[in-house]
């Protein structure tokens, strides 16, 4: 389990970096990227913050904010391949991404959920 958790918050700070390197690229929308940054990176800081959780009600809840951080990192790269701001291989790699984290959240929640009988 320790180990998982460590390889999420991994998988979430090198996605926050790969997000902020290709927003490095892109001129305009700058409204628009500032929200993706801050979104993506947003994950991490609550699955890091989630290690420190004062009870199991706070841990999840720490990782419900993750995962609602995930799913607002989808619409911003929705928003800015719509905008033509990154090209189709870059969306679809960032996306996978972001899903595969969003996959492993929901996993988690479920598994603490269950064995706290917060279900």
């Amino acid at each position: 389990m320790e180990q998982n958790k460590k390889l999420l918050r991994d998988e979430t700070i090198e996605f926050a970096i790969l997000v902020s390197d290709i927003c490095d690229n892109i001129k305009g929308c700058s409204s628009y990227i500032n929200q993706l940054i801050r979104c993506s990176s947003s994950i991490g800081a609550n699955v890091h913050e989630a290690r420190y959780a004062q009870s199991k009600a706070d841990f999840i809840s720490k990782l419900e904010i993750a995962l609602k951080e995930s799913s607002e990192t989808e619409y911003w790269l929705e928003l800015i391949y719509r905008k033509n701001k990154i090209d189709e291989p870059t969306y679809k790699v960032l996306l996978n991404k972001c899903g595969t984290i969003r996959r492993k959240l929901i996993s988690s929640i479920t598994t603490v959920k269950k064995n706290a009988n917060l279900s």
